[in-house]
């Protein structure tokens, strides 16, 4: 097993866990959790669409695999309560686990079962897609949602190890995989404002330059980014947790992306497009407003071009988009936005009207 990356957490507990990269058999992922887990009680949670792919290599007792569907209409009450009734037919207790084997809505809920199961119990992250490997995995949020409000229930809690299988990547479909380098690129744009404290990354450059050997799955490539995004997540998670300040640069893009999976019921985009577009609106607003350049705001194009990230055809509600804005989890009276303000560089911003706000993702300076 290669040498973890290491999170430590200072919070009332001081929280401290290894981030696991690893390129072995799927298989092998059974001994590793039983060995993990020892003689304590397990309940599996993995996605339906995982199980189906790989069910004879995660060969886990069935009474203790709970399989549930994909997408984020899932990341409900109802599902949650589905998985507090299953822990307790098993009788977990706050020495058993939860272990959580999909994408970052199946981690998401997962880990919020397990943070209020007998007020917290132990839990294990198996990212299985892109996105869940270099951002949902790692960092402790945890949540479900209600009608019109995303990730409105949930706590910071954060899992006991994370380990990350790169051939999990093989069998994810182009929609998954773009999903991912949404963010992905988020964090090459908010590579400075991460108080990473060694020398920087570059990866909106190493982005660019290797973009076909990364498209093409080169697993070196793919291992080097996941842990450029993971370096920087954990700086800024070590450093404000619960978001009281620094955190809030990694939702760059987020609060429009928010509103554009709410206003389609989370059933036209995946997370990541909508970061995607996020990201278009709030570089066509900085740039609008000049908080940065012609030269920093074709780069950033230049960026969504080489993923094949193509700009926002459909129009919404602007009124109902702003509404959604509003209620997001984030925003007070006003709407928060992370605005890009230099290269690789954000800041936090409120928007006194925003009914000035202009929402024409589609448009790309000539």
């Amino acid at each position: 097993m290669n040498t973890p990356i290491n999170v430590t957490i200072k919070n009332d507990k001081d929280v401290s866990y290894p981030i696991y990269i690893e390129r072995n058999e799927i298989s092998s992922l059974v001994e590793t959790i039983n060995k993990h887990t020892q003689n304590a009680k397990k309940l599996i949670i993995i996605s339906k669409k995982v199980y189906s792919l790989y069910k004879k290599q995660l060969n886990f007792s069935d009474k203790e695999v709970l399989v549930l569907k994909d997408g984020e209409d899932q990341k409900n009450i109802k599902t949650y309560l589905k998985i507090i009734d299953t822990a307790k037919k098993l009788n977990l207790t706050r020495n058993d686990y939860i272990v959580a084997i999909g994408g970052g809505v199946l981690g998401d809920i997962a880990g919020f079962a397990a943070a209020t199961y007998m007020r917290g119990i132990k839990y294990i992250q198996v990212p299985t897609t892109l996105l869940a490997c270099v951002d949902s995995s790692v960092g402790g949020k945890t949540a479900i949602d209600i009608p019109n409000g995303k990730n409105y229930v949930g706590a910071f809690y954060q899992p006991e190890a994370v380990y990350i299988n790169l051939n999990f990547l093989k069998t994810l479909d182009k929609k998954q995989l773009k999903s991912g380098f949404g963010e992905i690129i988020k964090y090459a744009f908010i590579e400075n404002s991460c108080g990473l404290e060694n020398d920087n990354a570059l990866l909106l450059e190493f982005l660019i330059v290797n973009s076909d050997r990364i498209l093409g799955l080169d697993f070196d490539f793919l291992e080097k980014i996941i842990r450029i995004c993971l370096s920087l997540k954990i700086s800024v998670v070590q450093n404000d947790e619960k978001e009281a300040g620094m955190r809030k640069v990694l939702n760059l893009g987020h609060t429009f992306a928010h509103a554009l999976e709410s206003i389609t019921n989370y059933k036209r985009y995946t997370h990541g497009q909508a970061v995607i577009y996020g990201l278009m609106f709030i570089f066509n607003y900085a740039y609008e407003n000049k908080y940065i350049d012609s030269t920093y705001y074709r780069l950033a194009f230049q960026l969504f071009e080489k993923y094949d990230c193509k700009p926002l055809r459909a129009w919404y509600f602007k009124p109902q988009i702003i509404k959604l804005m509003l209620a997001d989890k984030k925003a007070t009276s006003k709407i928060n936005l992370v605005v890009p303000t230099d290269k690789r560089t954000v800041s936090v911003m409120e928007v006194e009207n925003p009914n000035c706000l202009k929402f024409k993702t589609n448009f790309l300076l000539k």
